[in-house]
């Protein structure tokens, strides 16, 4: 792993075609913009694990036994209210 230490307007480069510029730091928080390619996806770690998450549950299967018990629990708990 690589650690850099960058000030405000500083930038760095990953390979030729993609920079990373410290645009502002304060209260806990660097903004920072990056300059990539179209073909280069950029992405908070955050919404890739939840991409992950989404994809490993879109993979469970339920059983149509399981789903109409899910119904019926949905359907019960909109009647009490």
């Amino acid at each position: 792993m690589l650690i850099l230490q960058r000030k405000q307007g500083q930038s760095f480069m990953i390979g030729q075609d993609i920079t990373i510029t410290v645009q502002e730091i304060g209260a806990g928080r660097v903004r920072l913009s990056i300059d990539a390619p179209r073909n280069v996806s950029v992405l908070r770690e955050e919404l890739v694990a939840a991409r992950r998450e989404n994809a490993a549950a879109a993979r469970e299967e339920v059983s149509p036994l399981q789903l109409l018990q899910l119904l019926k629990q949905d359907n019960s708990s909109k009647q009490e209210r």
